[in-house]
């Protein structure tokens, strides 16, 4: 059986395991077999407009059985590598408070000045307009360094999709000519990082279910992990790339339906 050929399981959240407020039918039975089995299960998303606490909270309420240590977000590691490097710093963000204020935790601080900023940061923001993009645009002819949280191009939502980070990073390409420099979300050897950091086996023994060719099923290829694409979530966008999963499903309840 397909399971049984994996020790770990990991699992992208919106489109994925949920769709806004709504779960994705028995998303909840499929993890919480797999837990029953003794599999270690990781909960990856690049969603930023929420804590980590938050999707625990959410994905509790669903009925799912999980821990907050399993639970990995391109904020948590872009917070990582902003601590490191630009601790003491100004940023600019394209992005929702909630984001901007966990960027603060890492030692930074936040203006809105072009000329101040010395990291711009672009992530999902649904409060986009003309004035953040200038500001945006400005800092990086002022020299800013140009990073993203994630590079997602929509997001899904329950009545479709919403513009993400991607669309707004080419936009500012366009815009200034400069090109983005770091993303810290799927597919980025940053996260890939910190998966393997949780990992307790080798890539090999794990299989990464997702909505989105160029960045769940592009990570699981990158991390040489087995991957299945969902139909779920967002369209099949391919980007012109090759990136292929091993399985196509329904939903993630495909997994484990025949054993229930």
């Amino acid at each position: 059986m397909m399971i049984e050929k994996y020790n770990a399981f990991i699992f992208d959240l919106d489109g994925t395991l949920y769709v806004g407020e709504r779960i994705i039918p028995d998303a909840d039975k499929t993890i919480n077999y797999l837990r029953s089995m003794g599999k270690q299960l990781l909960f990856v998303s690049n969603k930023t407009t929420g804590h980590a606490e938050e999707y625990f909270d959410l994905l509790k309420r669903f009925g799912v059985e999980l821990y907050l240590d399993e639970i990995i977000t391109a904020t948590t590691v872009i917070k990582k590598y902003l601590r490191k490097h630009y601790s003491g710093k100004k940023f600019f963000a394209i992005g929702e408070d909630v984001f901007k204020n966990e960027i603060e935790t890492a030692g930074l601080s936040f203006t809105n000045n072009p000329a101040e900023v010395d990291v711009l940061i672009v992530t999902l923001d649904r409060t986009l307009n003309y004035e953040k993009l200038e500001i945006a645009a400005r800092a990086l002819e002022n020299g800013a360094r140009f990073f993203a949280a994630n590079i997602d191009d929509t997001c899904p939502v329950e009545n479709g999709e919403v513009m993400d980070a991607g669309s707004t990073i080419s936009a500012l390409e366009k815009r200034t000519h400069k090109k983005l420099e770091q993303h810290f979300g799927k597919p980025s050897t940053f996260m890939i990082e910190e998966i393997k950091r949780h990992l307790k086996t080798e890539p090999g023994n794990v299989l990464l279910s997702g909505d989105r060719i160029e960045t769940d099923i592009a990570l699981g290829v990158l991390l040489g992990a087995d991957t299945a694409l969902v139909s779920t979530g967002v369209k099949y966008y391919t980007n012109g790339n090759n990136i292929k999963p091993n399985y196509f499903i329904n939903s993630v309840f495909d997994l484990v339906k025949n054993r229930m």
